[in-house]
């Protein structure tokens, strides 16, 4: 099979001042056959993206790239700019992770997708028009026409992604490049976009280089694997030789370290432990998680909580979006409630309206969130500011809920500042560079800024700052969604770690089922805003009762199967 793109001892490097370079790939090489899906995995910054995105050159000006990369007989590390630029989107296209970080918030949907048709394939604007619709249409959006004209703060995280492959595929190229294009989505979404993914390539012919840490979807999509850590190659070859018999140690410990839908172990081990145990270095753990007291005190209780939004209706009308209806439940101290369900379900809204973060004018709420015997939704500002130390939240999105301004450490110490915790600035420092260590980050962290690490970092940096007030309740909204496989062990362990120490509660809000069998103790099921399910973690996921929940559960990877 004759190779698309070759990529032949390929070396990456950044120029990072006083003469200081930070190697990030070392003799990179690995072919991408036609029409072949191959797949890129790897721990964050293991060089995956940084592999990927040399290809184009859509690195920072500091990269500094050696070796070949041939396309058409062509290298691309010797093409100038204009070349590139002829070849971006038209021959080779993109999918990034986050789609409203590529997507232009100002335009809509139908000018971004005409721009690629009218730039590289020259039709006229109607054309261009009918083309964009069509695209739409192809990739799943319901009412492509209407569409057209909504911006893309009006369209789910699904329909985003949806919206960023047409753009991809607009001028029908020969290699896509998604990188982790499906990581903050939940199951059922996750599962429409690689089934996309594999018809589109099927249809016309493409290859695809899929970035991933997740091994589960890499199985599911890929024909051949190859795996990096540290920026160089560990292993590679046909996705049934990587998933049946690997051959390195590393790429056994990402398939062993994800958490399993059947067991529920104390601690998950982390990729470091799982090779040390191969090369007889280590112990197993094999542990299952401790009981949870039954009858521990209630620390959080909820009460026919619902919550609406107003939408606008005609010039000057309104209607009621109801978002979450009568939603009970009953928190007790070192427990966790999983809270599962689709975008659009009410979960993150949920969540939000627990700590009343929603504002007023947006729409009515009602019911009761009983704490330390206060009703948070009817406390004075003044009072809910107290309250909120003693209840923290870890936002989905930790670029957006980071200061860029603040370096890590001055994110950490200014909550505790404001709430009076610690004697001196050097106690504070010394607690928040504790804290970091906790969360997997050395020392370095404490004076960059939020734009020199990788979202999974960045979330790392989030988690600890809630934890600098010694909060009871912690609300998590998909804080685990943007880890590869070993940091997101590492976080869970930590979690339950400082549960068992402190006596944490969590609410804890996933799409990965997964991850909430591991962590919860019991689990709400949210469809339409409305909880269709609730039992204890074990059972809801052992024999689920309702067929939304079973949609749920047969939506998750499971990574390669070999045909029967």
């Amino acid at each position: 099979m004759s190779a698309l793109l070759s990529i032949q001892e390929l070396s990456v490097a950044f120029r990072m001042g006083k003469g200081e370079r930070a190697q990030a790939v070392r003799r990179v090489s690995f072919d991408i056959p036609e029409n072949t899906t191959v797949a890129l995995v790897g721990e964050s910054g293991s060089g995956k993206s940084v592999t990927a995105m040399s290809v184009l050159n859509l690195l920072p000006d500091n990269a500094e790239r050696s070796g070949r990369v041939l396309w058409q007989d062509r290298d691309l590390l010797q093409c100038g700019l204009h070349e590139l630029q002829a070849l971006r989107g038209k021959e080779i296209a993109c999918v990034f992770q986050d789609p409203m970080s590529s997507l232009n918030p100002v335009f809509s949907v139908g000018q971004q997708l005409c721009e690629p048709l009218r730039k590289h394939l020259g039709l006229a604007r109607g054309a261009a028009w009918k083309r964009a619709e069509e695209l739409l249409h192809e990739v799943g959006i319901p009412e492509p026409a209407r569409r057209m004209a909504s911006y893309p703060h009006e369209l789910s995280g699904g329909q985003q992604q949806r919206v960023m492959i047409a753009m991809a595929l607009a001028c029908e190229p020969r290699l896509l490049i998604a990188d982790e294009p499906t990581t903050a989505l939940d199951v059922t979404i996750q599962r429409q976009i690689l089934e996309l993914l594999a018809r589109l390539k099927t249809e016309r012919r493409m290859s695809v280089l899929f970035i991933s840490h997740d091994l589960g979807l890499v199985g599911e999509i890929a024909d051949r694997v190859v795996v990096m850590r540290g920026g160089t190659v560990r292993e590679q070859g046909p996705v049934a030789a990587i998933f049946e018999n690997p051959q390195d140690d590393y790429t056994r410990a990402l398939l062993a370290c994800r958490p399993s839908l059947e067991g529920n172990p104390s601690r998950l081990m982390v990729i470091d432990e799982h090779m040390a145990l191969a090369r007889g270095d280590g112990a197993a753990n094999a542990a299952q998680a401790r009981a949870k007291d039954p009858n521990a005190p209630v620390v959080l209780e909820v009460r026919g909580l619902s919550k609406s939004f107003w939408l606008k209706q005609g010039l000057f009308g309104r209607r009621e979006f109801k978002a979450v209806q009568d939603v009970n439940f009953k928190l007790r101290r070192g427990h966790t409630l999983g809270v599962v369900g689709e975008s659009g379900s009410g979960k993150t809204t949920m969540g939000l309206a627990l700590l009343r973060l929603h504002e007023k004018n947006r729409g009515p709420e009602a019911g009761e969130v009983i704490f330390d015997g206060h009703n948070l939704l009817q406390l004075a500002d003044r009072e809910r500011q107290v309250m909120r130390r003693r209840i923290q939240i870890v936002f989905q999105n930790p670029y957006a809920s980071l200061n860029p301004r603040f370096t890590i450490g001055q994110t950490l110490v200014e909550p505790m500042v404001i709430h009076g915790i610690g004697r001196s600035l050097t106690e504070r420092e010394q607690r928040a560079r504790s804290l970091l260590e906790k969360v997997g980050l050395d020392g370095r962290a404490f004076a960059k800024y939020p734009h020199e690490f990788s979202g999974g970092q960045r979330q790392r940096v989030a988690i600890a700052r809630c934890l600098t007030l010694n909060p009871e309740v912690l609300v998590l909204d998909e804080a685990v969604s943007a880890l590869d496989v070993s940091v997101q062990a590492q976080v869970l362990n930590l979690l339950k770690d400082l549960q068992d120490e402190f006596g944490l509660s969590y609410v804890f809000i996933s799409h990965d089922l997964a991850v909430v069998r591991f962590i919860s103790d019991e689990v709400l099921v949210m469809k339409d805003g409305v909880v269709v399910e609730q039992a204890s973690a074990a059972r809801i996921l052992a024999a689920p009762r309702e067929e939304y929940t079973k949609r749920l559960l047969a939506a998750i990877p499971r990574g390669y199967r070999a045909a029967a």
